[in-house]
């Protein structure tokens, strides 16, 4: 028998009317040729994600410090809960990030077959998680175990109260927020920003095995987007913001 996901099983002329799950399954992590990358790429994610998570994490901290909460073992259920979980997770996700990015880095310097197709601002991407994260690491490791002098930092962005948002901060401390100020800058402008954006889009372009069938969902889809005008003026589309996309898939190539 052959798979029940991917190419070999949606090339088969029944594949659409068949009842199995349309899960999109077949991603990489399932397909052995990529599981040496996903196991180096898994952490690196999963450690932005969870970065991502203590970053809201230190907002509503900061919020309810200026509320008068008490974020501190002691603080009660719900603030002493907020204060565990917010180093546990910070920890976490600088640890998973800092060994994703040394594993991705290496393969990428060390491995012929992702050498030969590594620009050089792969490596920089790469190089600016890994510097970040290890001064991120330094500075909890010794400076602000607690994360209590990066809430407080947050709360000043709230208030937009900056007259002591410098005041007792360590120099390693100064460091991960003006290097994490700046990554958070830079990742919109790079192919980086996939970590969040392929949720919405490549997981269902290369991984969705939902068939197309006629009155389905994603045909209305496909119908509706067929209707977007073209402004795009290369010579194959000619689009002069009048015609549509069902206009050019439906007319030859004017020579």
């Amino acid at each position: 028998m052959g798979p029940s996901y991917g190419p070999a099983a949606s090339s088969s002329p029944k594949w659409p009317d068949r009842d199995a799950p349309r899960d999109g399954s077949q991603t990489a992590s399932s397909q052995p040729k990529h599981r040496g990358q996903w196991f180096r790429s898994f952490p690196f994610h999963f450690g932005v994600y969870l970065l991502a998570g203590l970053i809201g994490l230190l907002f509503v901290g900061g919020i309810a410090t200026l509320a008068g909460a008490n974020i501190a073992p002691g603080g009660g259920v719900i603030w002493g809960t907020l204060y565990h979980l917010t180093y546990i997770v910070g920890f976490a996700g600088m640890g998973l990030g800092l060994i994703g990015s040394v594993a991705l880095l290496a393969r990428r310097m060390f491995e012929t077959d992702y050498t030969e197709y590594t620009k050089k601002a792969d490596y920089f991407n790469l190089a600016f998680f890994l510097v970040t994260l290890v001064v991120a690491l330094a500075a909890h490791l010794t400076a602000d175990p607690s994360f209590v002098a990066l809430r407080s930092y947050v709360a000043s962005l709230v208030t937009l109260d900056f007259s002591s948002a410098g005041v007792g901060l360590s120099g390693l401390t100064a460091a991960e927020i003006v290097l994490g100020c700046l990554l958070m800058a830079y990742i919109p402008l790079t192919h980086m920003s996939h970590f969040f954006t392929k949720w919405f889009m490549y997981h269902d372009i290369r991984w969705s095995d939902e068939p197309n069938i006629r009155g389905g969902k994603i045909e209305a889809q496909v119908n509706e987007m067929l209707q977007y005008p073209v402004s795009w003026s290369a010579p194959h589309i000619r689009g002069d913001g009048k015609k549509t996309w069902a206009d050019v898939a439906t007319s030859g190539v004017e020579e």
